[in-house]
């Protein structure tokens, strides 16, 4: 089994490269200061469960049924409470999760639960924390959430196999949770139906894929203008259309940014003198594009950081001014819909429609290099003997499918609001559909500059000339290193991704 390598504090604020680690084994430390904030929390819960008055104050999950059913009693004892939390929620279909997003899901629920608003107990928090040192991830299958309530169906899978129920894998192998748990070193989790529903009623899934969804588009979108800028030297593009002054003419401060970090990329290029006085589309608006996808990802990563630091439950806990003497004091709880994803399901769209438009404009781009007619006199598909051989047509083939399946998933989710649970759930934000399909769609953007990088390396190999900007003659020399030429054809499905996860070192500030 693979040993933690990292630590992430419960005590600080996530972001995606914390996400992104938490697919391998983690160190998750659990401070005094959460320590604190969770045993005040369920104090306070204890204290208005079963305090003065508390047997005339209602609170939701801890002795009520659940959803619509939330006139209906639940059951008496807390073990049971726990069960009927949790197996009538046992309803979700389809292939499993990938494991990193589970666990990125379940390192944000650690992180929402250790604010101490949710009342579990710390039991719940430190074995959450200690999973994370193990290859540890449970088995959760991908359709059932409609985002509202939290995901409900998804957390409920990882919490039953936390509990040794339902399904996990360890170190990528797929067998019983209560197995999986065993050879892991780690105890079934015993919870009461707080705990329960406090670890179900966040929208950690789809803030979870959001984010990991967010970072690899990020990684692209920065990765797209280096090739851009590569593409431009190779061709001996005049870089006219990156003028400061023009695209602060234009207004957009994506723009200016884009256009700036492509000058810096192509300093010292020079212009073949040979190209048309107007370059295609897919060239000169470039600066526009990826500027525009760059105003929507500063959106997005607003989103995102929010959904990271907030506090995804219902109820929650609020405690009156602490008077120093180690008691609760005074507080509420409140029970509202801060479960309900519809700003990441918002994000979610909006990151699918840029992640279309990116990977149109590396099609576009590869589509141009392949085409004798506007590639400077390359030979058609890159092929080096023609007829003989056929280059770049697989790829360029297989690229068109790739945009075709990412514009069908770009069909917004978080405004297909359909009722369900006899109207209790009257509105919902589909935000788990938005956030997977976005994550979904980011992989395969990743793949389409993957082949649009392979068509610059092999460019480079059948005539076009060497980059005259350093930097770009960087970027080329590490294509090179890492993929052959076509020369003959193979099959370069393995070439594609090797480029991408170049190019993801490569996009990584």
């Amino acid at each position: 089994m693979l040993t933690p390598t990292d630590t992430v504090p419960l005590s600080g604020p996530l972001d995606a490269a914390a996400l992104r680690r938490a697919a391998l084994p983690l160190t998750v430390t659990v401070d005094e200061e959460v320590r604190a904030r969770v045993a005040r929390g369920r104090r306070l819960f204890h204290a208005l469960r079963h305090g003065p008055g508390g047997a005339d104050r209602r609170i939701y999950g801890a002795d009520t049924g659940f959803g619509a059913l939330v006139g209906y009693a639940g059951r008496t004892d807390d073990a049971d409470q726990c069960d009927n939390t949790l197996a009538h929620l046992g309803a979700g279909q389809g292939p499993d999760l990938p494991p990193g997003i589970v666990r990125a899901a379940l390192l944000l629920r650690a992180r929402s639960l250790a604010q101490g608003l949710s009342g579990v107990s710390a039991e719940v928090v430190d074995r959450l924390a200690a999973m994370f040192a193990t290859t540890f991830a449970p088995a959760v299958p991908r359709h059932g959430s409609v985002g509202a309530s939290g995901d409900l169906i998804p957390l409920a899978y990882a919490t039953q196999a936390l509990r040794g129920r339902g399904h996990a894998y360890l170190d990528g192998e797929r067998m019983a949770a209560g197995e999986a748990l065993t050879a892991a070193g780690l105890r079934p989790l015993a919870l009461d139906g707080r705990d329960a529903l406090a670890l179900v009623n966040g929208t950690s899934v789809t803030t979870a894929a959001t984010a990991l969804a967010l970072d690899a588009v990020r990684g692209a979108h920065r990765s797209l203008t280096a090739l851009t800028c590569l593409l431009t030297d190779l061709l001996g593009c005049d870089t006219g259309f990156l003028d400061a002054d023009l695209l602060r003419a234009y207004g957009h401060p994506g723009a200016v940014d884009v256009g700036g970090r492509m000058r810096r990329t192509l300093v010292g290029g020079t212009p073949s003198g040979t190209r048309p006085l107007q370059e295609p589309y897919s060239i000169r608006c470039a600066p526009q594009l990826l500027g525009a996808a760059e105003d929507a990802l500063r959106h997005v990563d607003g989103v995102v950081a929010a959904d990271l630091g907030g506090v995804s439950d219902n109820p929650l806990f609020f405690p009156g001014p602490d008077p120093g003497t180690g008691e609760v004091g005074e507080g509420k709880a409140v029970h509202g819909g801060n479960f309900f994803g519809q700003p990441a399901a918002f994000a979610a769209d909006l990151l699918a429609s840029v992640t279309a438009q990116l990977g149109n404009l590396a099609e576009r781009q590869l589509d141009l290099l392949v085409d004798p007619a506007r590639n400077g006199g390359l030979p058609p598909m890159l092929a080096t003997d023609p007829g003989a051989q056929h280059g770049l047509q697989g790829v360029q083939l297989a690229t068109t499918a790739f945009v075709a399946e990412i514009r069908r998933a770009a069909t917004p989710a978080g405004m297909q609001s359909l009722p369900t649970n006899l109207h209790n759930q009257d509105v919902v934000p589909f935000g788990t559909q938005a956030a997977l399909r976005a994550h979904d769609s980011a992989e395969l953007l990743g793949l389409l500059c993957g082949s649009l990088a392979l068509g610059l390396r092999q460019a480079a190999h059948v005539g076009a000339r060497r980059p005259t900007a350093p930097r770009c003659g960087e970027l080329l020399d590490a294509l090179a290193d890492a993929i052959a030429p076509v020369d003959p054809d193979r099959p370069l499905d393995s070439d594609v991704r090797a480029a991408a996860r170049l190019l993801l070192r490569y996009g990584r500030p």
